[in-house]
């Protein structure tokens, strides 16, 4: 599926700063993704509207785990496979926290309402959409899967653009994952 001129012409905002660690940029359809690392385990993930990459080297001696996430990855938008479970360290509150091991558990190209996720965690839905509109690791914490009762719902907290395009994009091509061309 192709992107869109919308998406394809985003504006990249200089990344954070982040303490000294690892970083990894890992090129995607959609433009360019960083991985972030501390102590060895992947801790943020910038998507391309967030300035992913900017600061990035695209080749690095990195630790095995960033370079098995940064494969995953790869695997994910080029194959069509999910991302296996990867140790990760998201800084976040003890909710976020419950929230998001809950997203790990959405099965690849299925998706869940925020109403629904919000239920199994005897929680709000709007609660839920905070939790996951302050993800620091998209993509690996699939916080893309989860959508609102009647349409995909926002994401990386917008209701619309680039951000919400690229959530389709995402749910578009777990759906069409292992279909026959």
């Amino acid at each position: 599926m192709p992107v869109s001129d919308e998406l394809s012409k985003r504006t990249l905002r200089r990344p954070l700063s982040f303490p000294p660690g690892q970083s990894l940029r890992v090129d995607t359809p959609l433009g360019v993704v960083a991985l972030y690392a501390q102590d060895e385990l992947v801790d943020r993930l910038l998507l391309p509207f967030d300035g992913g990459g900017l600061d990035a080297p695209g080749e690095a001696s990195c630790h095995p785990q960033i370079l098995k996430a940064a494969g995953a990855l790869s695997d994910y938008f080029e194959r069509g496979v999910p991302v296996p479970d990867l140790p990760l360290a998201p800084a976040g509150s003890t909710y976020c926290q419950e929230v998001w091991r809950t997203l790990g558990t959405i099965p690849f190209g299925q998706t869940v309402t925020y109403g629904e996720l919000a239920k199994m965690l005897s929680s709000a839905p709007r609660a839920v959409a905070q939790a996951c509109r302050r993800n620091p690791i998209p993509l690996l914490i699939p916080c893309h899967r989860v959508v609102a009762a009647n349409c995909a719902g926002g994401f990386a907290g917008a209701a619309s653009g680039p951000r919400v395009e690229f959530k389709r994009w995402l749910l578009q091509h777990e759906a069409n994952a292992g279909r026959p061309l």
